[in-house]
């Protein structure tokens, strides 16, 4: 799943591909959020991605979806 951070003051944002929920990121965003603590997000290679909440401007949260197998188009 795709996952864009937009960062205060910051032109470009930040985009994350990551195999947790929408759920898990849900979670992980809204309690940096409430604690006022840095969001924590692991990357499909298991890099990790630090934003301070405070500087968090928007979180979109993409589809959750199987990778497609083949040529077809379905």
């Amino acid at each position: 799943m795709e996952i864009k951070i937009g960062i205060q003051h910051v032109n470009r944002e930040v985009v994350i591909d990551s195999d947790a929920t929408s759920d898990a990121v849900e979670k992980a965003v809204t309690a940096a959020l409430t604690d006022g603590t840095v969001l924590t997000l692991t990357d499909e290679r298991g890099r990790k991605v630090l934003v301070p909440s405070s500087s968090i401007g928007y979180v979109d949260i993409g589809e959750e979806s199987a990778r497609r197998v083949g040529f077809g188009a379905v």
